[in-house]
């Protein structure tokens, strides 16, 4: 992964953007020494908050599962056949 100083990325912004197009590869950006902010590509990020939500909803699942608030098959279907007909 690259690195590159707040004043490289203020001095150089399109080059680094072109870089990161090219290469897919998140910049870490950093601040007097310490990691301030990834820059990543649109399209990524965009594919990253996908997966995220995903994940999220199998967590709440889960948590369903484990807290024994999730339904058998069959009471599912029999709720829902109201709402269906």
């Amino acid at each position: 992964m690259k690195t590159e100083l707040v004043t490289t990325l203020k001095r150089q912004a399109t080059k680094i953007l072109s870089e990161l197009h090219e290469s897919k590869e998140p910049v870490l950006i950093t601040e007097h020494g310490k990691p301030s902010a990834y820059l990543v590509d649109f399209e990524d990020f965009e594919s990253l908050k996908r997966r995220m939500k995903i994940l999220e909803g199998i967590a709440r699942g889960e948590s369903a599962d484990l807290e024994g608030k999730t339904l058998s098959h069959a009471k599912a279907k029999s709720k829902m056949k109201k709402w269906l007909t």
